[in-house]
């Protein structure tokens, strides 16, 4: 089955068509727009044809979406009716379907979510201490995020493990602009850092990860701050970039801390403490872990944060081979040989993942 992945962002799309395994063409646009821009993608899709099927990543499922799901005009406007809580990306997946149908029409397409893998996640630690009468009005609770990537890391990162684990606890880091952990076992989400937003957790890289909410109160009764000011404050100036000064780019963070720049260290320094913690906390969901995954741009490709993050946690059993860390490329285990448990580099593959996905609809 040749599938097409359809990866809206932001603002860039991302398309890949895959025959298996195999990545057959790629196409990647900084800027895309609407489901009127067809141009960039008509020849493309002509070039790769022929395609099976179709399979979209969709930030936001809502509560109670377990898989994926084919897309009809229903689910489009079930996608549309979450846009507030996942605002820069659930307009344009739907832009998304609506351009690929126009291109192919006779062709089905997948929807799969990023929040459906939590799905799992038992009450514990899904539920948030909130009034009763806001968690059933508003359907308030934790639900996830970046789920196709740890999907895959989770799977993966048992057989990048040398010797292969017998054990299937896995802490999965995706670290990149955006960054989560999630805790897993038997390939089923336990936790995750993320909650009813993708604001919640780690540091990141423009995003502040969690703060005290008593604070955010105080910014808007005290501080003279509107709601829209603290929560463009939080999404788009705090994280590394607030910290730092920089453009929140962990490798422009690194390379300032290089030159001695202390604001720079201090942005490094909140980042790994924070980033251990919730390691640490991951592996406690799961009464212990046998292996850490590192995926991600920065998880793959940052060896100091690799370094820094694990350098504490020995109590768990994890301890890292510096040479391996360093020459890490792709998948690789990155453990020292007596380490009791593992720490491995996963290569991010979520198209992959929504492939498999979309197999499994269409064939269900």
């Amino acid at each position: 089955m040749r599938i097409l992945v359809v990866n809206t962002g932001s603002s860039s799309l991302k398309l890949r068509v895959l025959d298996g395994e195999d990545v057959v063409a790629d196409l990647e646009l900084d800027r895309w727009d609407d489901e009127d821009e067809l141009d960039p993608l008509a020849g493309f899709v002509g070039d790769a044809a022929p395609v099976d099927a179709v399979g979209h990543r969709v930030v936001h499922g809502g509560p109670g979406r377990q898989g994926p799901a084919l897309v009809t005009a229903e689910l489009e406007e079930q996608i549309l009716a979450l846009a507030s809580l996942a605002p820069l990306h659930q307009h344009r997946a739907v832009a998304g379907m609506g351009a690929l149908r126009r291109l192919l029409p006779d062709t089905p397409q997948v929807a799969c979510f990023d929040t459906s893998f939590h799905a799992t996640i038992p009450p514990a630690a899904a539920t948030y201490a909130l009034p009763h009468a806001w968690r059933e009005r508003w359907d308030l609770r934790r639900y996830g995020f970046h789920g196709l990537s740890h999907a895959w890391a989770v799977r993966h990162a048992l057989e990048v493990a040398r010797p292969p684990r017998l054990g299937n606890r896995v802490v999965s880091c995706h670290l990149g602009a955006g960054a989560s952990l999630c805790a897993a076992r038997a390939g089923q989400s336990l936790d995750t850092t993320m909650g009813y937003t993708p604001l919640e957790g780690l540091v990141m890289a423009t995003r502040s990860g969690s703060v005290d909410p008593g604070l955010i109160v105080w910014l808007i009764e005290h501080g003279g701050l509107d709601a829209r000011e603290v929560g463009r404050g939080l999404e788009h100036d705090a994280g590394l970039a607030g910290l730092s000064g920089t453009s929140g780019d962990m490798r422009d963070v690194l390379a300032a801390r290089r030159t001695g720049d202390a604001d720079a260290a201090l942005a490094v320094d909140v980042y790994v403490h924070r980033l251990r913690r919730e390691i640490a906390a991951m592996a406690a969901a799961l009464e212990g872990v046998d292996v850490v995954a590192f995926t991600g741009g920065v998880g793959e490709h940052s060896a100091d944060v690799r370094a820094e993050s694990i350098a504490g946690l020995g109590f768990l059993g994890l301890v890292l081979d510096t040479e391996a860390n360093a020459a890490a490329t792709g998948d690789a285990d990155i453990s020292a040989p007596d380490s009791p448990a593992r720490t491995v580099v996963v290569t991010a593959r979520e198209d992959l993942e929504i492939a498999r996905q979309v197999r499994a609809a269409l064939t269900a």
